[in-house]
């Protein structure tokens, strides 16, 4: 008689450093590195992917993001919370490409997630993996969105949640936080206090602090735009990607996710796209960090823009989003409130997409490319917007 082993549910196999590169136990709840306080992200065993997982096959699943779970960190399947994220479409923007005669113009919109936004992948995989590893309370710093994710997850899985966010957050972020339940703090200050004061409580109180890479699993939500983005080019990638970056999470999530297909040999192209990071004029720490040519961010004084996701003064993952842009061949520009309003406007009149602020500023910061001949017309080109245009009215 003969026994069959059942094919893991998850094929995650450690978490390590991105800075000096020591591993640690997924089994436990991990925060950042213990040596150097720098990101951990998550690893997978590849080589047993390969053997047991088939792509095609992969892709015929139930729609959403948990059809990618060997690739995602929960372990038991009874963990997953979902609300329906994932799996959100990618639009060829033929009216508005053909105004600057780009015939290759695309656009993957996040706004049609649940909460409205990107973050809601992000934190249904926190949360889910929080939930598995038994935390019982969790807290978050939050511009905006992943604030209203976060309430809503947590909602789904019983556990209470904290959010803290600036005074001057538009009021459908806070009421959103409210309505599903959250305790709501308002700071004095820019997402870079909220999280100084997460930080404390999380110390003081016991809650369990998800702040963008101050844990391992909100990456992993995120990465899965880049498997959709190549599963939705055919296997294939477009020549440049244009991402709005604060935290910057999405933009090394869908750098990790290439990489991660291109290891499992499901990529049927060898060239990966130049990634591009958008920040508004008035808070870019990425920008000034590389045009510098630095490994890390400055804090940016003074921050502010309309496009609140983006006023984020110092990202704690400076050297991954610089890394990311350095290895991609990209790079990072700035735009202003006048050029983000414009924008937002094309896309809707154009394309019928209300797009966030930050969504936005893709399109912008593609006009100016073109002009200084950086993008050429002839090249696949995808922007990302990240999230509905209704929460900032």
């Amino acid at each position: 008689m003969t026994s069959t082993i059942s094919q893991p549910f998850s094929f995650l196999s450690h978490l390590e450093c991105n800075f000096c590169h020591r591993h640690f136990d997924p089994h436990q709840i991990q925060t950042t590195c213990l040596d150097c306080n720098q990101p951990l992200v998550a690893c997978y065993d590849f080589t047993a992917i390969k053997q047991q997982v088939d792509r095609d096959q992969l892709i015929k699943r139930h729609k959403g993001m948990w059809r990618w779970h060997e690739l995602l960190p929960v372990l038991d399947a009874g963990y997953i919370l979902t609300l329906g994220e994932g799996d959100t479409p990618l639009l060829h923007l033929e009216r508005l490409g053909s105004t600057s005669r780009l015939h290759k113009l695309y656009l993957k919109d996040e706004g049609v997630n649940p909460t409205g936004s990107f973050k809601a992948r992000g934190l249904a995989a926190a949360v889910s993996k929080a939930w598995e590893l038994g935390v019982e309370k969790l807290i978050i710093p939050t511009a905006g969105n992943a604030g209203g994710a976060l309430a809503a997850y947590a909602a789904r899985a019983g556990m209470p949640s904290h959010v803290l966010m600036p005074s001057d957050t538009p009021l459908p972020f806070q009421r959103e936080c409210i309505l599903y339940g959250a305790q709501l703090t308002l700071v004095n200050g820019l997402i870079n206090e909220a999280g100084r004061q997460a930080g404390e409580l999380a110390r003081r109180e016991g809650w369990f602090d998800v702040s963008t890479f101050k844990e391992p699993y909100r990456l992993e939500g995120k990465k899965v735009m880049g498997y959709e983005i190549v599963q939705q080019f055919n296997w294939k990638l477009p020549d440049v990607i244009l991402y709005p970056t604060g935290g910057g999470t999405g933009l090394v999530g869908i750098w990790k996710a290439i990489n991660e297909l291109a290891k499992l040999g499901w990529l049927e192209t060898d060239r990966h796209p130049r990634m591009i990071a958008v920040q508004a004029e008035g808070c870019a720490p990425v920008v000034q960090a590389f045009e510098k040519g630095a490994e890390t961010c400055s804090l940016f004084e003074n921050a502010a823009t309309y496009a609140s996701g983006l006023r984020v003064p110092k990202p704690f993952a400076d050297r991954l989003i610089l890394s990311t842009l350095r290895e991609s061949n990209g790079l990072a520009l700035t735009v202003s409130e006048e050029e983000i309003h414009s924008a937002q406007s094309s896309l809707a009149v154009t394309e019928g997409v209300f797009a966030a602020p930050e969504g936005a500023a893709t399109y912008a910061a593609l006009l100016k490319l073109l002009a200084q001949g950086i993008i050429h017309q002839d090249e696949k080109i995808l922007l990302l917007n990240t999230g509905h245009g209704l929460k900032y009215n």
